[in-house]
């Protein structure tokens, strides 16, 4: 006898799970009316944003191509800095520990440093996303560079493999998945970096926007741009998560997706 898959139930979608929530927030506000300046009711920053969507839109899109921007370049130059750190001794007793103790600096304090080096335009907030994303990239595809199984080197050198042919043969394609996991951690980061540049020293961005909100005491707003900053957020990790998808079908994590393990 079939028995029904009741599993679904167990697993609401998330769409639904946000409009749950999005009615308890609507409720709540109701019922207990809290000022506007603490927590405006989600009905009232929908208007916010009908009212004025350009605003935002325009906003947003300045801050998205900052953030790709930089995520750009941290993916780029990180990639080859973990190379030149796995293949040399020297560069990584020295650019590797360089880069630990710069990250170990909080990035806002370096914010007017990047303002001072690359002015008030979009320069200076793709820098900020450069640096703050480009950690994440480094260590990920370092680890995964080393993670190569030892018998596929030494096969590939008793078959006459150069070190190059053995770096995009065998190194580059077994560490994808970690280098990916790093994409990930990094887009998000690179969304930070944007926004703390924005905070320094913008004249557009959500950045901006929240900035010029707080100062008129306008909630709303703030609440628009934050809403929008982590719809943005989402969406760019998953647009990675979906490239990892058609790069790395042979992962054994995306096996294990479509019940190719026991």
């Amino acid at each position: 006898m079939n028995v029904p898959n009741w599993s679904f139930l167990s697993k609401p979608p998330m769409t639904l799970v946000f409009l749950c929530l999005v009615a308890l927030w609507e409720a709540g506000v109701d019922i207990f009316s809290p000022s506007p300046l603490v927590l405006p009711a989600p009905s009232a920053i929908v208007t916010t944003f009908i009212s004025h969507p350009n605003l935002f839109l325009v906003n947003a899109w300045i801050t998205l191509l900052n953030t790709l921007a930089g995520f750009a370049l941290s993916v780029v130059i990180g990639v080859t800095l973990a190379i030149g750190i796995v293949y040399s001794k020297f560069l990584e007793a020295t650019l590797f520990t360089a880069l630990v103790t710069m990250n170990s600096v909080p990035k806002v304090a370096m914010a007017p440093l990047f303002v001072i080096w690359l002015g008030t335009g979009d320069r200076s907030k793709i820098g900020m996303a450069f640096m703050i994303a480009i950690f994440a990239i480094v260590i990920d595809a370092v680890l995964g560079l080393r993670s190569v199984d030892p018998d596929m080197l030494d096969l590939g050198r008793s078959l006459k493999g150069s070190p190059l042919k053995l770096l995009f043969k065998i190194r580059f394609p077994s560490a994808l998945p970690s280098i990916f996991a790093g994409m990930k951690v990094a887009i998000s980061l690179a969304l930070v970096g944007t926004i703390v540049g924005e905070f320094v020293a913008a004249q557009y961005g959500l950045g901006y926007v929240i900035l010029a909100a707080q100062g008129v005491f306008d909630t709303n707003r703030v609440f628009v741009a934050l809403l929008i900053l982590a719809i943005m957020g989402t969406v760019l990790f998953y647009c990675i998560e979906l490239a990892e998808r058609k790069a790395v079908p042979w992962h054994v994590s995306r096996r294990a997706e479509h019940g190719q393990l026991p």
